[in-house]
């Protein structure tokens, strides 16, 4: 009878052991602490999990219309050259009306803010839509902040509009026509425009930049200093064209290198001085 029970205590150990061992692996600590039994984790892409936002892209660089008129390819920059850097790449018509259509252009991306190495560049990507129906002489904008028009292109292209719009005022004795001339110079922002002389054909006026620190004129030392210049003009088809800059009084300047330029228009003109 010892010899007996020692053998069953032997085989009973042996089978609570094997249990164990079969066990191993297979067991978890559940949230309350208890053993609760698990299928193994599968490993998965890190890449796959990332979370991504909807983003409109840096810039838009181009547009072009096929021969329906309706179907528009868009070239945009965005996050590249890597390949997994930019995904769901989509343009939609947002709205539209008799003057204008409205294209928006978006792209996913990871959101943690921190770019894989290839992705810290920019690349030109190009989105495709079809429009409702053919732009026609309609402005297309795309993303609100960018102007095209098939006026004046050089087809499949659509024509990149100006900051003055698509359609910038004729040459002319008028405000928005001087605002054109402004911007064909090489001025600072916020340069203002003395008197105008123009005849629709030729136009003077004199620009005056700020200088030196920004504060109230009077406050201190170059404080409301500026740069005075007189420019001089001629109407071409684009717009006005600066042809002669001048500090000095009357037409002698601009007579050097236009001489069919009015001296009704300059003849009178005082000399500038820097302000200060």
């Amino acid at each position: 009878m010892r010899r007996t029970g020692s053998l069953l205590t032997v085989v009973l150990l042996s089978a609570v052991g094997v249990l164990l061992l079969g066990a191993c692996g297979t067991l978890r600590a559940g949230s309350d602490g208890a053993a609760t039994a698990s299928e193994p984790t599968a490993l998965t892409d890190p890449t796959e999990s990332t979370r991504r936002q909807t983003f409109a892209p840096m810039g838009v660089t181009a547009a072009r219309l096929a021969d329906d008129r309706r179907t528009l390819d868009v070239d945009v920059e965005v996050p590249g050259p890597g390949k997994t850097c930019v995904r769901d790449l989509k343009a939609v018509v947002t709205d539209t009306s008799d003057r204008t259509v409205w294209v928006q252009v978006t792209y996913s991306a990871p959101a943690d803010g921190t770019p894989r190495a290839d992705c810290r560049t920019t690349a030109t990507a190009t989105a495709k839509v079809r429009l409702p129906s053919p732009l026609g002489h309609r402005v297309l904008s795309v993303d609100n902040f960018t102007a095209f028009t098939a006026d004046g292109a050089d087809p499949p292209h659509l024509r990149l509009c100006g900051e003055l719009g698509c359609h910038p005022a004729p040459t002319g004795c008028t405000p928005a026509s001087y605002d054109q001339a402004v911007t064909a110079l090489d001025v600072p922002n916020h340069t203002s425009r003395g008197d105008e002389h123009c005849d629709g054909k030729w136009l003077v006026f004199d620009v005056s930049s700020r200088m030196g620190p920004a504060c109230p004129e009077g406050a201190g030392p170059g404080c409301g200093a500026s740069l005075d210049d007189r420019w001089f003009f001629r109407a071409e088809k684009p717009g006005w064209k600066p042809i002669a800059r001048s500090t000095k009084g009357g037409c002698t300047d601009v007579h050097a290198i236009e001489p069919a330029f009015p001296s009704a228009l300059c003849a009178d003109l005082p000399p500038l001085k820097r302000s200060n």
